[in-house]
């Protein structure tokens, strides 16, 4: 069940698509914190007609949320908020590093499993925090955007579509092309941390 920020998401990327009917955009999963549903709006509202936005986001209202059983977690984000999605952008904020749900659809996305493939994965700095430092992005994203060799990217926020449909279109061919590359052996988080 979606919050109704999440509703409000999806009816800008609805919106957004209608822009454009250009058959090379990728599907794409947002993955976000809360605190910055303004920005993500905005980027929505800027961006949207550059991808096809699908789901946004797992929440509290999330039906499979209290499981005990993680495993059942990790395949219910995969089924119900990343199939078919092809690339998996996260925008990071001051406190995205902190949220749970955002380690849990990173964890989801860089798996493959019986349904599902592995999407491409990229984070976006949100202009609120240009000029933090590394220690803002979620774990899971830092253990793939850091060393000589990588299998995401971590990218400033676009200055126009060109260089956002770049990011998009690295990072889906780095889905299959790095695939060796992944690290998704960090320990799920399993609450929150303060920020």
């Amino acid at each position: 069940m979606a919050t109704e920020g999440q509703r409000r998401l999806i009816r800008l990327a609805e919106a957004a698509a209608r822009k454009s009917s250009d058959p090379t955009r990728h599907k794409c999963f947002i993955s976000y914190h809360h605190a910055d549903q303004g920005e993500v709006e905005e980027f929505i509202e800027s961006f949207g007609h550059v991808f096809i936005a699908k789901a946004l986001g797992v929440s509290d209202e999330d039906d499979f949320i209290n499981s005990t059983d993680t495993d059942y977690i990790m395949d219910q984000i995969r089924e119900k908020y990343l199939t078919d999605s092809t690339v998996t952008i996260v925008l990071v904020g001051k406190c995205t590093w902190a949220r749970r749900y955002v380690d849990w659809e990173v964890y989801s996305t860089l798996r493959n499993d019986k349904n599902n493939r592995r999407s491409g994965l990229m984070a976006i700095t949100l202009p609120s925090i240009a000029n933090y430092s590394n220690r803002q992005l979620p774990p899971r994203v830092a253990d793939n955007v850091e060393g000589d060799e990588l299998y995401a990217r971590w990218w400033k926020y676009p200055t126009n579509d060109e260089s956002l449909r770049s990011f998009i279109e690295t990072a889906f061919a780095d889905r299959t092309a790095k695939a060796d590359l992944i690290v998704n052996s960090r320990v799920r988080k399993l609450y929150n941390s303060s920020c």
